[in-house]
């Protein structure tokens, strides 16, 4: 069988195709926004001192409304930046369940 220019092209593609597809999926796609919204969290916040300022992790009651009223209480950006991370998380584990339990047959 002899090669054509663009039987060459056509296998080209599906290379490149074959080769970025795990990065183009949904659980790639949350890990990055995940990632993305904790760095920007990390310099929008020092982190070290919320933790430091933070009740005993016992009393549930008094971390939940730290967690609460220190996200009240900060800048948009962060705000935006939490709901950010905590909604890629959810989706990254819904794709993480999604791909692992169901059983798909997939050619080419």
């Amino acid at each position: 069988m002899t090669t054509t220019p663009i039987s060459r092209t056509v296998m080209r593609r599906v290379r490149i195709m074959h080769a970025v597809r795990p990065f183009l999926s949904g659980t790639a796609l949350a890990s990055f926004l995940f990632l993305l919204a904790v760095w920007g969290i990390g310099r929008e916040v020092w982190v070290a001192h919320v933790f430091a300022n933070m009740p005993a992790a016992s009393d549930v009651t008094a971390v939940t409304r730290f967690f609460a009223m220190a996200f009240l209480n900060t800048r948009f950006v962060v705000q935006v930046l939490t709901v950010l991370a905590a909604a890629s998380l959810i989706w990254g584990a819904r794709e993480v369940i999604r791909t692992s339990f169901v059983s798909e047959q997939r050619f080419a």
